[in-house]
């Protein structure tokens, strides 16, 4: 499996372009005011799904052949990557089947089901859910799609990277969440693509943190995973996203689930945003990490906005208290 290229990022750009709208990059005041900062936010919570997984399910769907298509697809998510698979597979007639941790955030659910999905509930968390599917494929024939180690997912994903370049060709850095990798490998390939000074800055949970483990170690980690953040909460790295990080990656960091629920109320009230945990981590590694962002053109990356309104119940509380 071969890492995605520029060139793969424009094509994807190109492929994409009929079916998702391009996403505002918007300057927020109130945030660069509170950091210091020139602070733009990359709005993918504005995207149909309400996420940037979207791009990717596109593209990939629109590599398939039509024997690969007849078999139909299946794959696993924590919700937002389901979303996107199973909208794609509606748009081109093809059979979709999503596995999904036993407790996933019920607006996904009742959103990948209305798209037509068969919904397989198994196991307490996300990569119960993957191993599943991967028997279910082999067993059944079906088309397995991995929701992180496939070269068209990530290119889709860096269209987004690819737009804020557009948009502000003078950013200095890009700051994305992380949960298996998709997106800031696809913003690695463009960043240090188009001018390898770009800074690209991943921010995990540290209360999921095997997609940093497996940076920091060189090799494939597990972790435990109990992140509130279901868009991120994965329990291992994953091999192509940790090929295109290694040497690329300016930085990693780590935040809490508190830093997150607080990054959702900061972007409530300062720049009047509707996150979900993953879709607010990038920020509240800003928060935690000033000085990496302090004097600098930055673009953070709102990956979804997702949230149940006792997610954002609990967020409130926190951030108000």
């Amino acid at each position: 499996m071969e890492a995605p290229t520029l060139r793969d990022v424009y094509r994807a750009k190109k492929t994409i372009a009929p079916h998702i709208a391009r996403t505002p990059l918007h300057y927020s005041s109130g945030l660069s005011e509170y950091l210091e900062a020139e602070i733009y936010l990359k709005h993918e919570e504005y995207l149909p799904l309400g996420a940037f997984k979207g791009r990717g399910g596109i593209n990939l769907l629109s590599s398939l052949t039509e024997e690969e298509k007849k078999l139909g697809v299946i794959t696993a998510s924590s919700g937002n990557h389901g979303q996107s698979i199973a909208s794609a597979c509606k748009l081109f007639g093809v059979k979709a089947m999503v596995g999904l941790p036993e407790d996933a955030n019920p607006n996904k659910v009742a959103a990948m089901r209305a798209l037509g999905a068969e919904i397989i509930f198994h196991g307490p968390d996300f990569d119960s859910a993957r191993l599943h599917c991967e028997s279910l494929a082999k067993e059944e024939g079906y088309l397995y799609v991995h929701p992180v180690n496939d070269p068209f997912i990530i290119a889709g994903a860096g269209t987004q990277a690819l737009e804020t370049l557009e948009d502000l060709p003078d950013v200095e850095v890009l700051m994305l969440p992380l949960g298996g990798g998709s997106g800031v490998s696809g913003a690695i390939i463009v960043a240090k693509g188009i001018d390898p000074s770009i800074e690209v800055l991943a921010v995990q949970s540290e209360q999921a943190p095997a997609g940093y483990l497996s940076w920091k170690q060189g090799e494939i980690v597990e972790s435990d995973m109990n992140t509130v953040a279901e868009g991120i909460a994965t329990r291992s790295g994953y091999a192509l996203p940790q090929e295109i990080m290694s040497g690329l990656l300016d930085d990693f960091l780590l935040v809490s689930d508190d830093d997150i629920h607080r990054a959702i109320g900061l972007l409530v009230d300062k720049a009047h945003t509707l996150a979900e945990g993953a879709g607010a981590t990038a920020l509240a590694g800003a928060v935690r990490y000033p000085e990496k962002v302090k004097g600098k053109k930055v673009a953070i990356t709102i990956s979804g906005g997702n949230i149940t309104s006792e997610q954002l119940r609990q967020s409130l509380n926190v951030y108000e208290g």
